[in-house]
């Protein structure tokens, strides 16, 4: 079987055999509904969710929400308070034979002794039509109790069929009142946490965790404990926003491992690039082609530059570099050196602009500050009953049914509410694009 089999009992028992070798996050799990830090509006006192655990009303149900929100630790707590027993599985991993297993030992179960089976399947929405098909009659006839738990959205990866016999309930990303409770308790608890070490996390660094978190609980405190890591010899002991930043920071490694004088080369022919030099691009190309190089490297490169330093001053300069990549792929070297050559004479040439760069990195610098934030309800998708029940697509203005196909409607999220990206040059096509907005932007005044 490949998930692990726990009764009630047992479910968070022995938790420091291992303390040393597991992770902060998963040693923090809450055990009790108390313990569980936020979705207030399904687990706050009198609520929906809370109240059919406390009573014992048992279903099967579905768990819908990002990473890092509780979905695992909600359906242990309820196997723990049910006194059922408790199969784990992820969907990317387990089969029809795991499942059958498991319904023939809960079948027995509850024919025997009357203890009822849960049966939590992570990652629903991995499995295929005819593994959910398989689960239907079990769920229906209450072999056991299914509590899946998924990311994606239930409307497309879960079979009508098996969703209509599950009750739905949506979790939220963490607040960042609830994710800066759930570190400051990983700091303090001396049994399971981090209190023993005495370390500190500043202003500055707590802001900064709750902030790389996105709302992820599982995020916030694997980045809390690589940061205990590193200031953990050190005498103040204290996490700051620095500390933070090494602890969180992606390193990406670089492919090629024939040296310096390779990344020289590409810098070289990117900056000639750059500065309108047809010349030096093309020889700095040469160099690099003559030398061995992978054509497709080079023409990887040139679609980059198209829409880092061209982008929307000639339109036309993505084609004509994803044009040279597809000659590079289709008749290879020598003969593709003359079409990576031809992009290259095109791209000096061309008008410069990097305002879609600026854009996209203040975006990124946008969504690193505010975290993952929900569309309008008006934007959102409602192709369901279950979505349009839930208010996707309220109010929602289709542009073609008003004049121009031009319509005043808010498109950013509530708290990005008119924020502007991009910020077109005067140079080639971008001059057009920039009087458009311009008019764009009159009109809505």
């Amino acid at each position: 079987m490949s998930g692990p089999q726990r009764s009630s009992m047992d479910l968070f028992e022995n938790d420091d055999l291992s303390f040393g070798q597991r992770p902060l996050a998963d040693r923090m799990r809450p055990r009790t509904l108390d313990d569980f830090v936020g979705q207030e509006r399904l687990l706050g006192a009198g609520k929906s969710l809370r109240k059919a655990i406390e009573d014992g009303r048992l279903s099967s149900i579905l768990f819908w929400g990002p990473p890092g929100v509780g979905k695992t630790t909600l359906a242990e707590i309820i196997a723990v308070m049910s006194k059922s027993k408790f199969y784990s599985f992820s969907a990317v991993t387990a089969g029809v034979k795991d499942v059958r297993d498991v319904t023939l030992k809960a079948q027995q179960d509850l024919k025997f002794s009357g203890i009822r089976t849960i049966l939590f399947l992570d990652e629903i929405h991995r499995f295929n039509k005819a593994q959910q098909d398989y689960l239907l009659p079990h769920v229906e006839k209450g072999d056991l109790i299914l509590i899946g738990a998924t990311t994606e959205n239930p409307s497309f990866e879960v079979n009508s069929a098996l969703l209509s016999r599950l009750r739905v309930f949506i979790l939220d990303p963490l607040q960042p009142e609830a994710v800066s409770k759930i570190l400051i308790r990983a700091l303090t608890d001396n049994t399971h946490g981090l209190g023993q070490h005495d370390l500190e996390v500043d202003d500055s660094g707590m802001d900064l965790i709750v902030s790389l978190s996105g709302g992820d609980a599982r995020t916030a405190l694997n980045i809390l404990e690589a940061g205990a890591d590193l200031v953990d010899s050190n005498p103040q002991k204290i996490i700051d926003a620095s500390v933070v930043r090494e602890a969180a920071q992606r390193r990406n490694l670089l492919y090629d491992k024939q040296g310096e004088e390779h990344f020289n080369l590409i810098s070289a022919l990117h900056k000639s690039l750059r500065d309108s030099d047809p010349d030096a691009g093309l020889y700095w190309m040469g160099r690099m082609l003559e030398g061995g190089e992978d054509p497709l490297y080079v023409a990887r490169r040139l679609v980059r530059f198209a829409s880092e330093d061209v982008g929307l001053s000639v339109p036309q300069a993505l084609e004509q570099a994803v044009a040279a990549f597809q000659a590079c792929k289709f008749v290879g070297m020598p003969e593709c050196a003359l079409a990576l050559a031809q992009v290259v004479v095109y791209l000096a040439l061309a008008p410069k602009s990097n305002s879609l760069e600026a854009a996209y990195i203040a975006v990124k610098k946008e969504i690193g500050e505010s975290g993952a934030l929900p569309p309008p309800l008006h934007l959102r998708n409602a192709p369901t009953g279950f979505m349009k029940e839930i208010g996707y697509g309220k109010g929602y203005k289709y542009a073609h049914d008003f004049p121009g196909a031009q319509v005043d409607q808010e498109h950013m999220p509530e708290k990005l509410k008119g924020r502007k990206f991009y910020y077109p040059t005067d140079r080639g096509f971008e001059k057009t694009l920039k009087e458009r907005l311009e008019e764009k932007y009159k009109s809505k005044d």
